[in-house]
């Protein structure tokens, strides 16, 4: 097995790690379980929340869901009526992402690793394409939140 094989092997062990941060940040911040889910399209507009890893783990993690589900998330986290929330859907979804991405960390930074988060990045609209690191390895879970879909990926580079 080439180094780059073992290498994608071991990271898709970090799998287990990135569905417990994303269900400890859902349980914690918004009092709600997620449900395991299955790739489909989310309602127009689109969210998509990023931030950027660096340091012994580096990659971007990404939460993607409709513009509908991104205000009920800033909703359920601010505990405010969803028309007053919409003016936060980008900000609760970035912070979500951030949760996420530093949970994740934690779990799956080796002993005396050290990473570091990026600022989230939030991108809204009806057609667009988020791309980031070529040689990366995508750990991609689906979830629904409240019957609706939501998307969460590590792509992390080797």
């Amino acid at each position: 097995m080439s180094e780059a094989s073992a290498a994608a092997v071991s990271v898709h062990e970090w799998l287990p790690n990135l569905e417990e941060s994303a269900s400890e940040v859902f349980n914690l911040m918004l009092n709600s379980n997620l449900r395991r889910g299955s790739p489909q399209m989310f309602p127009a507009p689109e969210c998509t929340a990023m931030v950027g890893v660096a340091g012994s783990i580096r990659g971007v993690l990404t939460v993607r869901c409709g513009g509908a589900t991104a205000n009920e998330l800033a909703a359920t986290m601010l505990k405010l009526p969803p028309a007053r929330a919409a003016h936060y859907a980008a900000d609760a979804l970035g912070e979500i992402a951030n949760m996420v991405a530093g949970n994740f960390k934690n779990k799956a930074d080796n002993a005396g690793g050290r990473s570091f988060l990026s600022l989230p990045t939030v991108v809204t609209g009806m057609t667009y394409t988020c791309r980031s690191l070529s040689s990366a390895v995508p750990l991609e879970l689906w979830f629904q939140f409240r019957g609706e879909p939501l998307q969460i990926t590590m792509e992390v580079q080797l």
